[in-house]
């Protein structure tokens, strides 16, 4: 298994600090140079967590664990209006990136309004395609209760709205509701921290369940081997062209066009077709790999080999 990392220091000997990452048989998911102080995103065997913590202070840099790390999460407004979705939505996203998540930000389409509020099926597809939802709820309590409905979707969920506390069958955090201003003020940083600490004991609840059965290849390895035999990755602009989830990864490639060359990556012994499902994303047309769990692989691999005998 691997932890993942986020390390800030200088650009003085960078290279042999990289280099060292790749010998203890680490990754760089991603990196930022700004000027003369360089950013990464690392993937590292989890008995290697004390060594690189010691190898970073011989080059000035520190090692900081990001406990959502490796994760996608769907921050979720009920519209894309000005009542709902800015300054609350905006704060929650930037705060889980600080603890390592990628946060994509969703208006529903038909989300407004208690009686008529409804969760398209597409995106309800979209919302499930991440490893957890955070709806960004407003101030009043029976609004919040009227579109539980809305949270009915097949991950886990967090609640976030005004009032302190509300009875529903969904973790809440509150003190997080509508405001004309950013979230600045000590009562609501305390709430940030509350929500990421929600977040993060569901993030590791689902950690174990996969512990017991573990994706047959972790995620990194695949992006590892994508980015070695697919060259086109490198001509997206976007700054995370592979996002990383728990058991899995989207690809920003389109998916008519390269779907059939991302199936053809050989990744250790398996063609990756062999053990991911590969399928349309609801986002931007992305490619969209879900890992499929160990047992399942080598049972398919049993079958596939009786077959042929």
């Amino acid at each position: 298994m691997y932890e993942i990392v986020r390390y800030e220091g200088g650009v003085y000997k960078n290279n042999i600090f990289k280099e060292w990452i790749e010998d203890i048989g680490g990754f760089i998911i991603q990196e930022h140079v700004m000027q003369l102080d360089v950013y990464m995103t690392l993937a590292i065997p989890q008995n290697e967590l004390e060594n690189i913590k010691e190898e970073a202070k011989k080059y000035k840099g520190k090692i900081i664990e990001t406990p959502l790390a490796g994760t996608e999460i769907a921050v979720v407004a009920p519209s894309l209006s000005r009542h709902h979705l800015p300054h609350t939505a905006c704060d929650i996203s930037e705060y889980l990136r600080r603890f390592g998540a990628k946060p994509n930000m969703i208006g529903l389409a038909r989300g407004v309004g208690k009686d008529i509020a409804q969760l398209r099926e597409k995106e309800r597809r979209l919302i499930e395609e991440h490893d957890l939802a955070v709806y960004v709820m407003g101030n009043f309590e029976a609004c919040i209760k009227d579109k539980t409905h809305l949270f009915d979707v097949d991950i886990p969920v967090v609640v976030t709205g005004g009032p302190e506390s509300i009875d529903i069958p969904y973790p809440y955090v509150g003190n997080l509701g509508r405001r004309s201003h950013r979230l600045r003020h000590g009562e609501e940083i305390r709430a940030l921290r509350k929500m990421v600490n929600v977040i993060t004991e569901l993030i590791n609840e689902r950690r174990k369940e996969l512990s017991y059965d573990p994706p047959v290849v972790p995620p990194v390895v695949v992006k590892d081997e994508i980015e070695k035999q697919v060259e086109e990755i490198f001509s997206v602009l976007s700054p995370m062209p592979i996002v990383t989830q728990l058991d899995g990864l989207r690809v920003k490639l389109d998916y008519d066009k390269y779907a059939d060359k991302i199936r053809e990556v050989k990744v250790k012994n398996y063609m990756l077709e062999d053990m991911a499902d590969i399928k349309r994303s609801e986002m931007k047309n992305y490619i969209l790999i879900k890992i499929k769990p160990k047992s399942e692989v080598e049972f398919e691999t049993v079958l596939r080999k009786a077959g042929e005998n």
